[in-house]
């Protein structure tokens, strides 16, 4: 079993099941609802979600009022951590939406605070929004989804752009460079299954980071183990 570390809210767990039906080796081990032990796990999955709570952000706000009500500080308390942990144990990690923005904010970028044009409710569950990607990307999408009232600014350090929205530029699918898997982005692929190539590629990054750290501990107990 393959289990991956997230934080799913109740009204979206409908959708990552559909997205990891065809993975039954995955196993979501949602902290909204249960004790998540980053040592134990084989991924990290960062969803969808209310704005970060203003405490987290490294920015000014000079507005608060465009800032999401019902921020969860307790979930995103647990979320910068779970992401500290992963990037330390050099996990897989796949962040939507929300979880885009956090893991820049994570590793030291800032947000645009409120924008315009890319929270339409015709856009939630179509693929209407037009995207610009770079040909180096993996995963190149020529229309998204699109739900969301902020997006990145400054990048965190050591993201790079894979793809923006061809209409005004904002930044719509990035990576993590020189780490094993790190992709982040901010459309919904857990809605549609024109997108279970990008659930397809995070479970192979899981399966083959699972056993890279089985080999290894196995060398190490072979090192340590006694001589007579």
């Amino acid at each position: 079993m393959l289990n991956v570390a997230t934080w799913i809210r109740s009204k979206d767990e409908k959708w990552f099941r559909r997205a990891f039906a065809k993975h039954p080796k995955v196993r979501l081990c949602n902290a909204l609802s249960e004790n998540v032990p980053i040592e134990k796990m084989d991924g990290l999955l960062l969803s969808g979600g209310p704005d970060i709570a203003q405490e987290f952000l490294q920015q000014p706000v000079p507005d608060p009022s465009v800032l999401d009500k019902d921020a969860d500080p307790k979930r995103d308390r647990w979320e910068f951590d779970a992401t500290k942990q992963a990037l330390a144990r050099r996990l897989p990690i796949f962040a939507i939406c929300k979880g885009m923005q956090l893991f820049n904010v994570a590793l030291g970028g800032t947000l645009h605070l409120d924008i315009p044009g890319h929270n339409a409710p015709e856009m939630r569950d179509h693929n209407i929004q037009p995207l610009r990607t770079e040909r180096t990307a993996t995963h190149r999408l020529e229309k998204v989804n699109s739900s969301h009232h902020q997006a990145i600014d400054r990048l965190g350090d050591d993201l790079e752009v894979e793809a923006w929205c061809a209409t005004d530029d904002i930044i719509e699918q990035m990576r993590l460079r020189d780490y094993p898997f790190a992709l982040a982005v901010q459309y919904h692929p857990e809605r549609g299954e024109s997108y279970a190539p990008l659930f397809a590629d995070f479970v192979s990054r899981l399966s083959a980071s699972t056993a890279k750290q089985r080999r290894s501990a196995a060398a190490t107990d072979t090192v340590r183990a006694p001589k007579y």
